[in-house]
C-alpha cells in the first residue's frame, strides 16, 4: 500500500510541477521567441517537438493574451523532459505522446507529424480532455499504478492505448497552464501582480480588488 501511494503522488507523466529553483531557472531561460517550425527541440524530435507545440497553440491560443508558444511554453516542456524528469517517467510520457499522436496520424490521413495542423489536433484533444466520471478515473489511476508499478519493478507492463491518450493529453494541458501562468508576463501583466502583499481583505470581491484578474502568485 505504501509503494501504491508512492507512486500514486509522484506524478506518473509530466509530474506535479513544483515552484523549485531548476523550474524557475528554466522558465527564465525560456524568453527568446524561436518559431516553432525551426526549432530543434534538446529532447524530443523536431516532428515531436513541432506536433507539441502545434497541440499546445491549440490549448492556449492566442487572443487577447498571448499564445502558449509566445510564451515558450514548448520550450519549457521540451526542457523539463530533458533536465528535470527522472527517466522512467520521461519513457512513460514518450510512450503516451507517441501513442496520441499516432492516433492524430490515423485520423488526418497524414504520414508526418510535420504535417499535421490545428483541425487534425482539435479532435483529439476534444476527446481525451472530456470530463471524465469519478468511476473512469479511478480505473484510469488503477491502471496507471499497474503500468508504472510493473515498470520500476523491471518487468513489462501494459496500459490500454485510450488512457495513455487521456493520461498525456490531461498532463499536457496542466503543465501548460503551469508554465504559461508562472512566465513573467503573464504573470504580471495579465494576471494581478502584487509582488509585496499589503492589506489583507478576506471577503473582498474580485472585481473590486484586481478588476476581475486572478492573482499571478
Amino acid at each position: 500500500m505504501e509503494r501504491r501511494s508512492a507512486l500514486k503522488n509522484m506524478g506518473m507523466a509530466f509530474g506535479y510541477a513544483v515552484a523549485t529553483p531548476t523550474l524557475f531557472s528554466l522558465l527564465q531561460s525560456c524568453k527568446s521567441k524561436p518559431d516553432y517550425a525551426e526549432w530543434t527541440p534538446s529532447f524530443l524530435d523536431k516532428e515531436q517537438g513541432y506536433a507539441m507545440a502545434q497541440t499546445l497553440d491549440v490549448i492556449l491560443p492566442k487572443t487577447d493574451t498571448p499564445s502558449a508558444t509566445e510564451m515558450n511554453v514548448h520550450v519549457f516542456i521540451d526542457a523539463y523532459l530533458d533536465e528535470v524528469m527522472p527517466l522512467e517517467q520521461r519513457d512513460f510520457v514518450v510512450l503516451k505522446m507517441s501513442k496520441f499522436y499516432d492516433k492524430i496520424l490515423a485520423d488526418s490521413g497524414k504520414e508526418s507529424l510535420m504535417d499535421i495542423e490545428p483541425a487534425d489536433i482539435e479532435p483529439a484533444l476534444r476527446t481525451y480532455l472530456k470530463k471524465r466520471t469519478d468511476d473512469e478515473e479511478e480505473a484510469h489511476s488503477e491502471a496507471i499504478m499497474n503500468y508504472m508499478e510493473a515498470i520500476l519493478e523491471g518487468g513489462e507492463g501494459s496500459l490500454d492505448d485510450d488512457i495513455a491518450r487521456f493520461s498525456f493529453a490531461n498532463d499536457l494541458r496542466d503543465l501548460a497552464t503551469w508554465a504559461y501562468k508562472s512566465s513573467e508576463y503573464i504573470g504580471e501583466e495579465v494576471l494581478a501582480y502584487l509582488p509585496i502583499p499589503g492589506e489583507y481583505i478576506p471577503c473582498g470581491d474580485m472585481e473590486t480588488l484586481t478588476g476581475g484578474k486572478a492573482w499571478s502568485l
